[in-house]
């Protein structure tokens, strides 16, 4: 690109960002449309991209860019007719690659250009009833497959969301049509099934929730519909061709070119198992773009029309979509939006929606928590309060709040107060210190504060709080080793003291590994046991690691065969994760670190680590603390990221294999090209060619065909990991489940005889709780203010049985982590359906999944 057409687009730039809700659109416009026509001669092709780029990339400006293209065709009909026919071929192209953000911005995109007279009505019309066809083929009971109704609600969708951009010209130009339109779009909406996402809602017992609560595709049709009352006035998107329309009305308008749709992909089968297998494919083809956060009162959101909020969120997630990995800049465009009311409230009702989407947000939390940041920097008097109200807002509701948007919530939450300083008028909070220990708020509070001395240190954490001292009892234990065999003159010297002196003499020494492990076997093993060679040598190798992260991998690194010898089996992996959790029982981050290395250098098993998470000390902790769930995600993350890179791996090895064949094939050809060119000498046919560039050129193929076999051993060992790793995920799947099931068992109330599941919430008078000691014949009640008297300090496994509150909360807290495992990994469990034991999973596991309300995956299941 040249320096003259880089100067044009900082020129154009320069305007663009002015483009906001009180500017005057005219005068930009103009202005930039006198830089394109001066421009056109010398750089027609770029100008061409740069439009397309624009308009696909910067969605919210359409408007404005349909308006340039549209004062362009009066001078050059050419020009403009190739943006139609490109924008035919890119939507043509999205529609077969199933590109749903390019798909949607292009319908908007032909609303601009329709809106300036660039594309005829009779074109959008004929576009929208190609969708609309598709989308009714695909919900029809003879040739269709009623499994990928998210692809059809998804055309719809597009449909919907691009009439605030065009309905008012359609119904002005083409309303005959438009109505038919609508027509189609009401009878689908009659015959598609009403999505219920009870799975995917933030909070569990969210009157939205009910049975007739409309969903997503049916909210949106009755906004549509309240718009086309009203005339079709959207106040939030500009209509800058209305200044240019005595200019515009006298251009050609160029034909669309109608669009087909891929052809479906679905099978007819009859299998229950492969419908939902499907069903679950859709889903995550075509998921649900927002699922609204109502976090503020209406007294304090802005005044704005139903349409209007929709356009805003379409308009913030666009933003958010296309400058992901550009902080500042999508922060910039955010604060900046074509609307002439204020929206920081639903920006951050938006973009907390999409932090906490289930089942994952479309980008990393960290990317939300950053836009955050940089929203609370460019709106200084505006957004912090915003955010403020919106953190308390969520904290008042966090007991009916999705375990998994919990963690979230925690995550970004401390992050958040990070980057400011770590200042927040916990005094507001104080009272949580009075609650059980197992309350959420309570717990909500204590997690904070550890996530928050990770991220700094615990006296500038203890500082902090120092308003609300109450608070001081839920911070965690200063952090540190608990070394049981630390030398102190006050305690006595035992032999686990001596035999850790020694050990320490000899990795001082530099002794081998081999050395150290013969000394194991033959001076503690014989004498004092398995168990105890282990108790020393992991606490002893744990403390020499103690310092630093860095210094832990080194010794695991070092004397990790020391450890895998010493612990051979699951059993004795048990043991050594007590000793992790012992050493490091006051720092959290420290035992899930060394947990985790420990598996990554196959130390410890993911099914040891399943097991160890679900022992009865752990399972004491699941309602008061993240720590066995964190030591839990690691370790499920961990396994299938493993599938994931070794599948990606297989997949490039495939193509290098590819190019290597035909690197090989080319190179043999050459080879029997210049052996077949011969020369009669003396009578006898012979090579003409020189010796030497046949010798060069058999080292060639010979080298091309080397590198074929090498890649294919590759690839063979590559496959046979994948295998195993297969294996494994079946295995840690099966383990998994079945470990909910058999916690779960022990405590959840029965089901009735005709299958109601109780209300596991206060308040349901059918509902009788187990206890978990098996001699209480009773169950104790919190007294008044909520103590409980019972309470366990945390770690600690006591035979006190819980009390009605605590055991509800222990069993939604592990109810909400089984619904949210389901969720994350449901395509294995739709891989691994037909190889688990049927009778565990059909029989114990797909029961206590419905029971948590998985209603997707579950209610596939259960056709």
């Amino acid at each position: 690109m040249s320096a003259g057409w880089r100067t044009l687009l900082l020129r154009i730039g320069d305007r663009c960002p002015e483009y906001g809700g009180t500017a005057d659109h005219k005068e930009h416009i103009e202005i930039c449309y006198n830089v394109l026509s001066r421009e056109y001669e010398h750089s027609k092709d770029d100008i061409f991209e740069f439009l397309l780029q624009c308009a696909e990339q910067l969605p919210h400006k359409i408007p404005f860019f349909g308006v340039l293209i549209g004062l362009l065709n009066l001078e050059n009909e050419d020009f403009s007719k190739g943006i139609v026919d490109a924008t035919q071929a890119n939507l043509q192209d999205a529609l077969h690659t199933e590109n749903r953000d390019r798909i949607r911005i292009l319908l908007r995109f032909l609303c601009g250009l329709m809106c300036s007279k660039v594309i005829s009505p009779n074109s959008i019309i004929e576009t929208y009833e190609t969708l609309l066809s598709s989308a009714a083929t695909i919900l029809d009971e003879d040739a269709g497959n009623a499994s990928w109704q998210p692809r059809a609600d998804f055309y719809v969708y597009c449909i919907l969301a691009s009439l605030p951009w065009g309905g008012s010209e359609l119904f002005e130009q083409v309303p005959d049509e438009l109505e038919r339109v609508l027509v189609g779009i009401q009878s689908y909406i009659s015959i598609r099934r009403h999505f219920d996402d009870i799975a995917f809602s933030v909070f569990e017992t969210d009157e939205g929730n009910s049975p007739n609560k409309k969903d997503f595709m049916e909210d949106l049709w009755e906004r549509m519909q309240l718009l086309s009352r009203n005339g079709w006035k959207v106040k939030s998107v500009p209509k800058p061709h209305l200044s240019f329309e005595a200019q515009l009305v006298v251009g050609k308008s160029h034909r669309f070119h109608p669009v087909s749709y891929p052809p479906p992909a679905f099978t007819m089968s009859s299998s229950e198992i492969l419908k939902g297998q499907e069903m679950h494919e859709a889903n995550l083809k075509y998921p649900q773009r927002l699922c609204r956060l109502h976090i503020f009162p209406t007294n304090k959101a802005e005044n704005m029309q139903p349409v209007d909020r929709f356009v805003v969120e379409e308009y913030i997630l666009d933003v958010l979509l296309f400058f992901n990995g550009c902080r500042k800049e999508c922060a910039f465009y955010l604060v900046s939006l074509p609307v002439s009311f204020r929206y920081e409230y639903l920006m951050a009702e938006t973009i907390f929606s999409q932090l906490l989407l289930l089942p994952n947000p479309p980008f990393r939390p960290i990317y939300y928590t950053l836009v955050i940041i940089d929203l609370c920097k460019a709106l200084p008097a505006a957004f912090p309060s915003v955010v403020v109200a919106a953190v308390h807002a969520l904290f008042d509701r966090i007991s009916n709040m999705d375990t998994e948007c919990r963690t979230r919530l925690i995550l970004w939450f401390s992050h958040h107060l990070s980057n400011f300083q770590f200042v927040w008028p916990w005094q507001e909070w104080a009272n949580v210190k009075g609650l059980p220990k197992w309350a959420p708020q309570r717990v909500f509070v204590q997690e904070v504060l550890e996530r928050e001395i990770r991220l700094s240190y615990f006296e500038k954490i203890k500082q902090s709080i120092e308003d609300a001292a109450e608070l001081e009892g839920l911070l965690p234990p200063k952090a540190g080793p608990n070394f049981r065999y630390h030398t102190d003159e006050s305690k006595e010297s035992t032999e686990g003291h001596r035999l850790s002196k020694e050990l320490v003499s000899m990795v001082r020494g530099r002794k081998t590994t081999r050395d150290i492990i013969l000394w194991a076997e033959e001076q503690i093993v014989p004498a004092n046991g398995a168990k105890f060679a282990v108790d020393v040598v992991s606490q002893t190798l744990l403390d020499i690691g103690s310092k630093s992260f860095t210094h832990l991998i080194t010794v695991l690194e070092r004397y990790g065969q020391i450890i895998s010898k010493l612990c051979p089996d699951e059993e004795m992996q048990l043991l050594l994760m007590d000793e992790v959790s012992a050493y490091w029982k006051n720092s959290t981050q420290m035992t899930a670190i060394a947990i985790d290395r420990m598996m990554g250098y196959r130390l410890i098993s993911n099914l040891a680590i399943v097991k160890w998470v679900f022992s009865p000390a752990n399972v004491n902790q699941f309602h008061v603390s993240d720590r066995p769930w964190e030591i839990l995600r690691n370790t499920v993350s961990k396994t299938y990221n493993r599938i994931s890179d070794l599948r990606k791996e297989i997949q490039t090895l495939r193509k290098s294999i590819q190019v290597a064949k035909e690197a090989s094939a080319k190179a043999i050809k050459e080879l029997e090209e210049a052996k077949s060119i011969l020369e009669i000498v003396e009578g006898q046919p012979v090579s003409s060619e020189r010796p030497g560039r046949l010798r060069r050129l058999q080292g060639f193929a010979d080298k091309a065909k080397e590198e074929e076999v090498t890649i294919e051993e590759s690839l063979e060992a590559k496959q046979a990991l994948l295998a195993r790793g297969l294996e494994e995920g079946k295995e840690l799947l099966r383990l998994l489940f079945k470990s909910f099931v058999d916690v779960l068992t022990e405590r959840l109330p029965p089901v009735s005889a005709d299958g109601d599941v109780p209300n596991l919430r206060t308040g349901d008078p059918n509902v009788t709780f187990p206890a978990s000691d098996p001699e209480a014949a009773t169950m104790e009640i919190d007294d008044e203010n909520g103590a409980d008297n019972n309470s366990q300090v945390n770690g600690e496994n006591t035979e006190v049985g819980y009390t009605i509150g605590e055991l509800e909360q222990w069993c939604l807290c592990t109810l909400g982590y089984l619904k949210s495992f389901s969720r994350q990994y449901a395509t294995e469990i739709w891989s691994h359906i037909g190889m688990l034991d049927e009778e565990v999973f059909v029989e114990s596991i797909h029961p206590l999944i419905r029971k948590a309300a998985f209603s997707g995956l579950c209610r596939q299941m259960n056709q």
